[in-house]
């Protein structure tokens, strides 16, 4: 064999090799990491601003009547929230957040951190900044990034099905215009209004899985055209129409 044919052969096992090393490396590269980076595993007896960070994202899976706390401290609670974000997307459900679930949340958060599926443009048709509620700007900004998170836990337990947001955040103002109540979560950016489809009932009968302490719906005065969800200190559950 001549050494020209060697040298053209070897070419061609480099050029392969590089192609088959770059598609490795996309493949392993996170869909929107641009937002957040985990470094390191989390498992339970964990603490620190990266499982806050992982809890926002899991604030979706707490269980039946639970609410995920967004305390930076990995017990037992956030085990469980992580073992059953796994199971619904296909993972090794062993509560232990490593290459495999952060992978899987990078691939459903744009560079924001908001899910893919929803933005603070849906969560606040009041004004462009927030102001005017009842907490800080950046904290119901922040109410609205976790209640987005829920969201898109529910739209997944709904056979991924898109969610209509027809109200989010409102300063007291746009609360008053729309007729809400002056103690309204809307306030705080922590509650959402959902129309359309799927049905109301099936909102408000699923949401209860995925971290609301309130949900309003059919049946529930002033609520018979949409599913009113929110996160508040106790629970109310109302939704005659739809058997809560």
């Amino acid at each position: 064999m001549s050494g020209r044919v060697v040298r053209l052969i070897l070419s061609i096992v480099m050029f392969a090799s590089v192609l088959t090393a770059g598609t490795v490396a996309m493949a392993g590269t996170a869909h929107a990491d641009g937002c957040y980076t985990w470094g390191r595993t989390l498992s339970q007896g964990s603490s620190g601003e990266d499982v806050r960070q992982l809890q926002i994202r899991v604030s979706g899976y707490p269980g039946y009547g639970s609410v995920l706390a967004l305390d930076g401290v990995y017990g037992a609670a956030t085990a469980a929230a992580v073992q059953r974000f796994q199971s619904a997307y296909g993972l090794q459900a062993d509560g232990v957040a490593g290459s495999g679930t952060f992978n899987q949340i990078y691939a459903l958060q744009d560079n924001d951190c908001t899910p893919i599926h929803f933005s603070y443009a849906e969560l606040n048709r009041c004004n462009s900044d927030w102001s005017g509620g009842a907490v800080s700007a950046s904290q119901a900004r922040a109410n609205a990034l976790v209640n987005m998170w829920k969201l898109e836990a529910l739209r997944h337990a709904l056979g991924d099905r898109a969610i209509t947001v027809s109200s989010g955040f409102r300063s007291y103002a746009c609360n008053s215009a729309a007729g809400g109540s002056s103690t309204s979560r809307h306030l705080y950016g922590d509650a959402v209004d959902l129309t359309g489809t799927p049905s109301l009932c099936a909102l408000a009968q699923r949401a209860r899985y995925h971290g609301w302490r309130e949900i309003l719906g059919p049946g529930y005065p002033g609520h018979g055209d949409h599913t009113h969800l929110a996160h508040k200190p106790s629970q109310t559950w109302s939704a005659s129409s739809c058997g809560i």
